[in-house]
């Protein structure tokens, strides 16, 4: 969906009631700090004290701001990039982003829990994808690659070497157990 005041992609989707009249807001990020700042001055009093316990608007978008630079120590996705892209980098983010992503899954889905059946792990002659059964076997294969990423960029070459020949081992044991 586009912002409504500008050509951006909405991130922000506010339905606000006022005296029985609802009236919804979809906004880009940058529109929607204005809007929610602004609207955060119009509320406050000058003598009023914010003593309560309660957050201010400013305050989470100040907390946004912090859980948005949060990384996924396995792939490095930032949950900024998840809100963007909409998909997470590894299985290990559903642990890293647990407390941000449980309201949001519960939203959807109206579970926490999946209940359903679990897909059939045989594959057609076509799909050529191989995947381990248990995530932490599939959650080290991703931690090893982007190990590697850092050791090309720090130019230690016979480190990234090893790590490719040690996930190569892996990914052929993977073949050999579905064979």
């Amino acid at each position: 969906m586009q912002c409504q005041q500008c050509e951006k992609q909405a991130m922000f989707h506010i339905t606000e009631l006022e005296t029985g009249d609802v009236r919804e807001l979809h906004l880009c990020e940058d529109h929607a700090r204005v809007y929610l700042n602004q609207a955060e001055a119009d509320s406050q009093e000058p003598d009023s004290d914010d003593t309560d316990g309660t957050l201010g608007v400013g305050q989470t978008a100040q907390e946004l701001s912090e859980i948005d630079q949060r990384v996924c120590e396995m792939c490095g996705i930032t949950f900024f990039e998840f809100r963007n892209q909409g998909r997470l980098g590894c299985p290990h983010d559903y642990v890293q982003f647990e407390e941000e992503l449980e309201p949001l899954i519960a939203n959807i889905h109206g579970e926490v829990k999946h209940t359903g059946c679990r897909p059939n792990r045989e594959k057609s002659a076509e799909d050529q994808s191989v995947l381990p059964e248990s995530t932490e076997e599939l959650t080290s294969v991703i931690g090893m690659r982007k190990e590697i990423r850092e050791a090309v960029e720090n130019e230690d070459y016979e480190v990234a070497g090893t790590l490719r020949d040690d996930i190569k081992k892996i990914l052929h044991q993977w073949h050999a157990e579905e064979s």
